[in-house]
């Protein structure tokens, strides 16, 4: 259905941070033939920090890894449901000018340290893509109860089981991932800075944030087609 998946990789020191807005909040600022996705008739809007490890084509013993940070929300596209990229700042310079100059994706180059202490995960991401709107991130999260699936049709299950992406670059683009079920748990996230709702348009929602942890898991993806 997909076609054949051509990369593999770990995602690990994930953090899922999603606030409930307005869908029509949403509506005006997504591309034609995208409409929003809700659940019990909100939208969502999640930021998540997490490291790409060990990427590589498949069957390679050889791999890239580099942390990762994106605004996304939930949407309905002409391929199905999944998600819709506003930014994606990374600190693999490589990885983003192949993105942008091949696709015109929303990447962009960031500096970002990742350091651990047990299970606390402090991400700490700063913005140096030339031309681009300022985007800093800084906080420090945990686990702070016991692992779980998503149930099906849950809140958290739409906003993690997602195996399909859109973003818009010269065109509309659509890629497909496979993996496992997530297992999540619930989280304590000390966020000092966030800027990437100013950085894309957005006022900052109001609200305490829906925020889960995310145990390491292994991804593989497809090509990144033209919808």
């Amino acid at each position: 259905m997909f076609g054949r998946r051509w990369l593999e990789m770990t995602w690990r020191d994930g953090l899922f941070v999603h606030w409930a807005v307005d869908p029509a909040l949403v509506a005006d600022t997504l591309p034609d033939r995208l409409r929003v996705d809700t659940h019990d008739g909100d939208a969502y809007l999640g930021v998540v920090p997490f490291v790409m490890a060990d990427i590589r084509p498949r069957g390679s013993p050889i791999g890239l890894s580099f942390p990762e940070l994106n605004l996304r929300t939930y949407v309905e596209g002409p391929n199905g449901p999944g998600v819709y990229f506003y930014n994606l700042d990374a600190a693999d310079r490589l990885g983003v000018a192949v993105a942008r100059r091949l696709f015109a994706l929303p990447y962009y180059r960031a500096r970002v340290e990742v350091t651990r202490d047990g299970e606390a995960v402090r991400f700490s991401s700063d913005r140096t893509h030339r031309g681009a709107p300022a985007a800093t991130f800084d906080a420090t999260y945990e686990p702070t109860g016991d692992p779980f699936t998503p149930e099906p049709g849950s809140l958290a299950a739409f906003l993690v089981e997602n195996y399909r992406f859109y973003a818009r670059g010269n065109r509309l683009y659509c890629g497909e991932i496979g993996h496992d079920p997530w297992t999540l748990r619930p989280a304590d996230a000390e966020i000092r800075t966030n800027t990437l709702f100013e950085a894309n348009g957005f006022d900052r929602p109001k609200g305490d944030p829906i925020v889960h942890a995310a145990d390491p898991i292994d991804v593989t993806a497809d090509r990144i087609r033209r919808v």
